[in-house]
């Protein structure tokens, strides 16, 4: 059986599948490996670019361990936390919570992911307060290799405290984790502005913009024209875009017409500077306020290819007119629009934003197209700046280049020689990552 990812830019032949539906039958499931030889990899939604995944060995789905197992609006430190099985897709989640009066902080923009596999990877939004949806667990429960079931949180102290902190983004390297528990707040809602802009005018106003709530850019490559969206928390009562505005702006534009453009600049890849142009004309303004996980949230049918970096803050503005500049200057032709967002420091131990205030910065293209030559030279651009890759996205980093920018990867490798020595939760790309 021949598993691929959502891209289809990983694919694998795993000996067996596995889809348990309780955390003592993923032990059942380690056990069971480990007595076969077999090494293990779990699975979510396969939104992962990178092969993360993949295993030929067992392959651990976790789709029937979903849903909201319980909601605390008065967690350990006061705060609401709500218990989540580790197969549960986003989402549902957010369903779940909005139902009872509560919602997530924040969130990325893809919510078809399941809870383990956006923590697991780094998953992330744009915010000046919290950006990373690891930064928002409190405790997590796994499933070792070694077969037994561990509870873990944030005021766990010792080997427990040193396995919380690794497993808030453990790359499922440390096991399969079964349950999350995550700070929630009571629901919310934003005001959602987006407009026309260029690259110089959002440049120059970079830092006003990083202290928004949320602020997204979308630029077009071989234009000055830029998407700025800004999502600001309101006491507003919701008033959503007209449903038949919400389809044309989603369906249409989003998904139908960018599938159309990136069709005919594949065919024909001398157009995409004009088809470009055009495109940046369309660009328009509007208002609303919705719930949070609606204005967050977007629904993704195109497929693509992407690699995103996590550089610090104070390197984003020249780095992005070095990426212009490389850009204009390059024989490739890319039609899709490159992703800025924002996100402040935060202290999980493998996020791309430990220590340092980031800018995210994504570039995608479309499959078989003439891209490799981009990616590559826009890796060695972010590389210069002391980039972070993100985990589940396309890049050629190894071990030794990300111990060198995460000042906790010793500690992080530390927690898996003690809980995994014999590799059974490895494959090609930890072993890349991960291994002197």
């Amino acid at each position: 059986m021949t598993w691929r990812n959502w891209a289809r830019t990983v694919e694998a032949r795993p000996h067996r599948v596995e889809r348990p539906a309780s955390a003592a039958g993923v032990s059942e499931v380690l056990r069971r490996a480990a007595h076969d030889g077999l090494r293990v990899r779990p699975v979510g939604a396969g939104h992962s670019f990178t092969p993360i995944a993949a295993t030929d060995g067992v392959q651990v789905r976790l789709d029937r361990l979903s849903g909201l197992i319980s909601l605390d609006p008065a967690g350990d430190d006061g705060s609401a936390t709500a218990t989540v099985a580790a197969g549960t897709r986003l989402h549902e989640l957010n369903t779940a919570l909005a139902a009872r009066g509560y919602g997530l902080t924040n969130m990325g923009d893809v919510a078809v992911q399941t809870v383990s596999g956006a923590i697991s990877t780094g998953t992330h939004g744009s915010g000046r307060a919290t950006a990373s949806l690891s930064d928002q667990v409190t405790a997590v429960q796994l499933a070792l290799p070694d077969g037994s079931l561990v509870d873990v949180s944030g005021a766990s102290t010792g080997h427990d405290g040193e396995l919380f902190q690794a497993a808030r983004l453990g790359l499922g390297a440390l096991g399969v984790i079964t349950a999350v528990t995550l700070r929630v707040e009571p629901a919310f809602t934003l005001r959602a502005t987006e407009e026309p802009s260029t690259l110089d005018e959002v440049l120059e106003r970079f830092d006003d913009l990083a202290r928004e709530d949320h602020c997204d850019l979308y630029w077009l490559p071989f234009t000055g024209a830029v998407q700025l969206k800004v999502n600001r928390r309101t006491g507003e009562r919701p008033a959503p875009r007209h449903p038949v505005a919400a389809w044309w702006s989603g369906d249409v534009v989003e998904n139908a017409g960018v599938a159309v453009v990136q069709r005919i600049t594949r065919a024909a890849p001398k157009t995409t500077p004009a088809v470009n142009r055009v495109a940046a004309r369309l660009i328009g303004r509007r208002s609303y306020v919705d719930a949070a996980p609606r204005v967050l949230t977007s629904t993704r049918r195109v497929r693509f290819h992407e690699m995103e970096y996590a550089l610090p803050r104070a390197a984003a503005v020249p780095a992005l007119r070095e990426l212009r500049e490389l850009t204009a200057r390059g024989p490739w032709r890319i039609a899709f629009p490159v992703e800025v967002r924002m996100a402040p420091a935060d202290d999980v131990w493998l996020s791309p934003a430990h220590g340092r205030d980031t800018v995210y910065i994504a570039i995608h293209a479309y499959p078989r197209t003439d891209y490799r030559g981009w990616f590559d030279a826009a890796e060695r651009l972010w590389v210069s700046y002391g980039g972070r890759p993100h985990w589940g996205k396309l890049h050629t980093r190894d071990s030794r280049y990300v111990r060198d920018q995460y000042p906790r990867m010793e500690a992080f490798r530390a927690v898996r020689d003690r809980v995994d020595p014999g590799r059974l939760m490895a494959n090609e790309y930890l072993d890349r990552l991960l291994e002197s």
